[in-house]
């Protein structure tokens, strides 16, 4: 996996923040031109940090997925590691607090606190 920063962590960011989006949107969230959005978004796409939605194939919808959203809790060791992919798909409750963390975001661990 091959992230350009700060480009895809921005466009990442802008996704969880807005919700669902369409690249004219995004250039105007990451001050980057709608070349590099439209650039940027397939690629994110194939690393399954976002997917393109919508109701026709070209509409150009796209939303973060659980994994893009590990990967913008990760975003600060990207450079620190070997193999980021396998840093966002392998972590567990186990593996400490910030691992637990991205796991919760990729839905892999139901929220502990309950109501009574």
């Amino acid at each position: 996996m091959k992230l350009r920063r700060p480009t895809d962590f921005l466009i990442l960011a802008a996704l969880e923040e807005t919700g669902r989006n369409v690249a004219t949107n995004l250039q105007a969230h990451t001050d980057k031109s709608r070349k590099n959005i439209n650039t940027r978004l397939p690629v994110l796409e194939d690393y399954g940090l976002v997917r393109k939605i919508g109701p026709a194939e070209r509409s150009g919808l796209y939303e973060i997925t659980q994994t893009g959203k590990a990967a913008l809790v990760y975003r600060d060791q990207y450079d620190e590691v070997d193999d980021f992919a396998t840093l966002l798909e392998g972590p567990t409750a186990d593996a400490g607090q910030e691992s637990a963390e991205a796991a919760f975001v990729r839905g892999e661990l139901e929220d502990e606190e309950t109501e009574e």
